[in-house]
């Protein structure tokens, strides 16, 4: 009997990633390993960069022929120009106290599931990655109710450190405040680029929508990860549970089996409703959850970014 092969993706589960010994490493995995060289700024025309010869064809315009090449060869040949990325990414990470919420979600592995919050520090990180790879510059912005950590754009290996370095100490705050803290950093960002959220966007959803649609009005591209547990779409427990506000301490004790169907239509009524006001302001939302590979959330964000250009 042949020895099982191992899928490459098995290595970039949430729970084995976030166990690797730094965070550097754990970026560097997940974009290297499956997403580099897929990443495609969604501005143009800023500045080019040479790609290579070809033949002149008749009719052409001569603005890009060169001459010197001409002189040797006596042959016209084109310079052809690629562009090149000059995109401005900031990353805002929301680290309120609900985003410290983990579930059980393999059963598999021991210490529990990783949280929300974890699962998104990941995430920007290996965008943070990504970007400056591509020498975009990165910037990055923590908040609750409010900003806190402010991390400003550079596109050096040093800031990526910098950037990383946040992303590994992040700790969860107080109480969710989407929308004030999204105004506020919308204000705060004078030039147009991509704005990348993290959050499980617990909050009144028109409100989170008009923090949103603030970017929009300014010219940026925006991008949503609406991040949850597995758990808290299906509610999918066994036996009377105790629940906890992490946010106010608030309990509550329930059986989920008496009120999984209510609850999950309503979930996927909240989903829906942010998936199709972001639709409407040409936002692109992305529904993932923390048992999602890492690849699978970011090759979903790239595809798309690629057919906004």
């Amino acid at each position: 009997m042949s020895p099982e092969k191992n899928n490459a993706g098995d290595f970039l589960r949430p729970e084995t990633v976030s166990r690797l010994a730094n965070m550097e490493l754990r970026a560097r995995l997940i974009v290297e390993g499956f997403i580099a060289g897929l990443h495609r700024s969604p501005y143009h025309g800023f500045s080019v960069e040479f790609a290579e010869y070809r033949q002149y064809n008749a009719g052409e315009s001569t603005k890009n022929i060169d001459w010197k090449i001409y002189a040797k060869t006596d042959r016209y040949y084109l310079k052809v120009f690629e562009d090149e990325t000059n995109l401005r990414g900031t990353l805002l990470l929301d680290r309120s106290a609900s985003m410290d919420f983990s579930g059980d979600f393999s059963g598999d592995f021991s210490g529990g599931g990783i949280t929300k919050l974890r699962y998104g520090a990941l995430l920007c990180a290996a965008l943070s990655y990504l970007m400056i790879k591509q020498r975009d510059a990165a910037g990055l912005a923590l908040f609750d109710d409010r900003i806190g950590e402010i991390v400003p754009h550079r596109s050096t290996r040093h800031h990526l450190f910098r950037l990383l370095s946040s992303l590994e100490n992040v700790t969860p705050g107080g109480r969710t405040g989407i929308s004030r803290a999204l105004h506020d950093m919308a204000e705060r960002i004078h030039r147009r680029g991509l704005v990348v959220l993290v959050s499980d966007l617990i909050d009144e959803p028109e409100e989170v929508i008009s923090g949103l649609k603030h970017f929009r009005h300014r010219g940026h591209e925006l991008v949503v990860f609406h991040l949850l547990d597995p758990l808290e779409l299906s509610l999918d427990y066994g036996g009377e549970v105790t629940f906890v506000d992490r946010e106010t301490g608030e309990k509550l004790r329930s059986q989920p089996y008496f009120v999984r169907r209510e609850y999950r239509r309503s979930v996927g009524a909240w989903t829906s409703y942010l998936e199709r006001r972001c639709l409407e302001n040409a936002i692109d939302y992305n529904l993932v959850t923390t048992s999602t590979p890492f690849d699978e959330a970011l090759v979903k964000y790239l595809g798309k970014r690629g057919r906004m250009r």
